[in-house]
């Protein structure tokens, strides 16, 4: 999934559908939000940042059809 502005409005779309918020996945899950909207951008790219962003992905239920393969 690449990473951008569309992939943070379906994960955040998809964790508000489960009636939370990709801010409380983060302190719930110990993760620093902006580090989450770094990697959800692309700013963060490395191989730690494609498996918390597929992970993130994944935790939210992102309609994956809607966003497109990098």
């Amino acid at each position: 999934m690449q990473p951008g502005k569309q992939l943070i409005q379906e994960v955040r779309a998809g964790f508000i559908k489960q009636g939370t918020t990709l801010s409380e996945y983060c302190k719930k899950n110990k993760i620093d939000g902006g580090n989450v909207y770094r990697l959800l951008r692309g700013d963060w790219d490395g191989v730690k940042a494609k498996v918390i962003r597929s992970q993130i992905i994944e935790a939210s239920g992102a309609d994956s059809s809607k966003i497109k393969d990098s």
